[in-house]
């Protein structure tokens, strides 16, 4: 932010408003203009245009023109359906920006106010200003010169704050990439879903129109391979449905993790910010590093086995079974001899 953000006392009320500011895409204070959904949530106008392409790629299409699109809020995920002015269509918030103006110009006018900066515990009056590498942590001078860090290799603070500060930034690049390849894998998933129901159902389609050739004896018989078609999609079903759950929940956690990544990556002050980093980069090592969600295998969603053939004679129709797909045709090709017979 170009603000003056750090003055402000930790839970002071101007803190907890500028909280109550941040747009949730950007992470950063609402820019004008800022537009308000449906579902009361705001948002930047430039962020939620971002989002709505990038749902939207085929913005031109000729039922863009008359619909606009579809769009999630990205606080509550409540679908909008918007014109065909997209975003620009919305009603900008005037309220949230006056307030995102006076809180500047409050932040503005405060001076910088005098111990903020961390103090040795050790030496009241002296400044956390480096950092013990032997114990991993931040110290004072005279720590080091008389006190309990004397004999430690120490370090400047700010290079080990850039450093690790570094190292966060790329674990939460790494967070990210993980979360974008679950999200990948849930599409896929659902897609599969979908896939096994469509084919589920034009199994089903294929066999009822065979069975229509034959007589009333056949009808038992088809209701109860209709009940292995739909069993097995059933099955498959809520196998697939069990791993979008488990990637959701796993993406979910991704998610809050990377959240606290970016708050503590907010951080400006180097010995406050290397109060937590370290154990806040291990978290996320060792979160990035955890077992691995089942997969489905591929043309898992298939329902190819569940074909069968009806020529077979009247007095075998019980032991009637699902038929390898390669055998349908040789089956299917004597069936007109033997009606004829």
């Amino acid at each position: 932010m170009d603000f003056q953000a750090g003055i402000l006392q930790d839970g002071s009320p101007m803190e907890s408003l500028e909280k109550q500011l941040l747009c949730p895409i950007c992470l950063e204070m609402f820019s004008k203009p800022v537009v308000i959904l449906p579902c009361q949530h705001n948002l930047c106008r430039k962020c939620a245009n971002d989002v709505f392409q990038a749902a939207n790629p085929y913005g031109h299409s000729r039922v863009s023109l008359i619909s606009g699109g579809r769009f999630r809020c990205p606080s509550c995920r409540h679908e909008v359906l918007l014109d065909r002015h997209g975003v620009y269509g919305l009603q900008r918030n005037l309220l949230v920006e006056n307030i995102i103006d006076i809180y500047k110009q409050e932040c503005s006018s405060r001076p910088l106010k005098k111990g903020e900066h961390p103090m040795c515990k050790e030496h009241e009056d002296e400044r956390i200003n480096i950092y013990c590498v032997t114990c991993e942590v931040p110290t004072c001078s005279m720590c080091k010169v008389f006190g309990a860090h004397k004999d430690c290799e120490v370090a400047p603070l700010q290079t080990v704050f850039q450093g690790q500060k570094t190292e966060l930034n790329n674990c939460i690049s790494m967070l990210v990439a993980g979360n974008d390849r679950i999200q990948t894998i849930i599409s896929q998933l659902e897609d599969s879903c979908q896939s096994t129901k469509e084919n589920s159902e034009a199994a089903k389609r294929e066999l009822c129109a065979r069975f229509e050739a034959l007589a009333a004896l056949l009808e038992e018989k088809k209701a109860e391979l209709l009940q292995r078609i739909s069993q097995e999609q059933a099955d498959k079903t809520a196998f697939i449905q069990s791993l979008i759950c488990q990637y959701k929940e796993q993406l979910e956690k991704s998610s809050r993790l990377v959240e606290t990544a970016i708050q503590a990556a907010e951080e400006t002050g180097g010995a406050a910010f290397l109060m937590n980093a370290k154990q806040l980069i291990k978290t996320i090592v060792e979160a990035s590093k955890g077992g691995r969600l089942d997969k489905i295998e591929p043309g898992y969603e298939s329902m190819d086995a569940f074909s069968v053939s009806l020529d077979h004679l009247t007095e075998a129709v019980h032991a009637l079974d699902f038929d390898p797909a390669e055998e349908d045709e040789e089956y299917f090709d004597g069936e007109e001899e033997e009606v004829d017979e």
